[in-house]
């Protein structure tokens, strides 16, 4: 999708039947890989498959990203997490950013056929890293996108968007799903101007039943655990500072796991190689 981001396809037909726009599926490559969790980004009962977008970012991303068609993950858990709530809302804001426009992507469209007024606002760092933007626009809504570089759409940050939006058009609810600074800058900013919003938190996760504690966040001073009581929570509540500390509580460990991964990852097939 990207020089970093790849689209994965998967046939899972259980999850398809009971999945819901917001939610996600947490993942295993093979058997000493570790659970990651990916927001399914679409589903369609019709083929009994569900689509995920990932970047390039440790091990487990880069050994999805050697896969090919008719290799094997060990485990595809889900549908996980509470679905978005959109019945109702009114006016309301899509802002997406980064690998989060996967996220949105189902948001968005489940959003608009509850028959809410929407509008997409989408950032980038260039024209290259723009996903999904074929999808957006089928939508029928209006889309808006900024880019660092201004290689498309506005030269500027996806929050500039949002603040045009509340001026112009008052929206009634914002979500923001992307990277947690992006999404930490939109809720300042609609905060100040008393908008309701909404964010979609990236936590690390393990059992993705809330048995474990790995995801806990903290919102309205609250212990909350992403994967059974989110993802999606007020975002003028959640603590970004917890979050952003929590989510690099790793990196050491990611680093050297990456390093050793480096040595073999020529010859990794995943958890089954090629199928016949």
């Amino acid at each position: 999708m990207a020089p970093d981001v790849f689209r994965m396809k998967v046939r899972a037909p259980l999850i398809c039947a009971s999945a819901h726009a917001g939610q996600f599926v947490i993942i295993r490559t093979d058997e000493h890989g570790e659970r990651i969790p990916l927001t399914l980004m679409d589903y369609s009962e019709a083929d009994g498959a569900i689509e995920m977008a990932f970047q390039v970012v440790g091990t487990t991303t880069d050994k999805l990203s050697r896969l090919g068609e008719g290799d094997c993950l060990q485990d595809v858990v889900g549908p996980l997490g509470r679905p978005s709530e959109l019945e109702g809302l009114g006016r309301v804001v899509c802002a997406g950013g980064g690998v989060g426009i996967a996220a949105l992507y189902p948001i968005a469209r489940a959003c608009a056929r509850a028959g809410n007024e929407v509008r997409v606002a989408l950032g980038s760092r260039d024209r290259e890293h723009l996903i999904l933007l074929d999808r957006m626009q089928a939508l029928g809504v209006p889309v808006e996108i900024a880019t660092d570089d201004g290689s498309v759409g506005i030269k500027g940050f996806v929050t500039e968007l949002v603040l045009k939006a509340i001026k112009e058009w008052s929206p009634q609810r914002v979500i923001a799903v992307g990277p947690v600074p992006m999404m930490r800058a939109v809720c300042v900013l609609t905060r100040q101007h008393a908008v309701p919003t909404v964010v979609s938190l990236n936590a690390i996760m393990l059992d993705g039943t809330g048995m474990c504690g790995t995801c806990r966040c903290e919102v309205a001073g609250e212990t909350k655990f992403s994967c059974v009581d989110g993802p999606e929570f007020d975002g003028h509540q959640v603590d970004f500072e917890m979050l952003t500390a929590r989510l690099g509580a790793y990196k050491e460990e990611e680093r050297e796991s990456w390093k050793r991964f480096e040595a073999v990852a020529s010859d990794y097939t995943g958890s089954c190689g090629e199928a016949s």
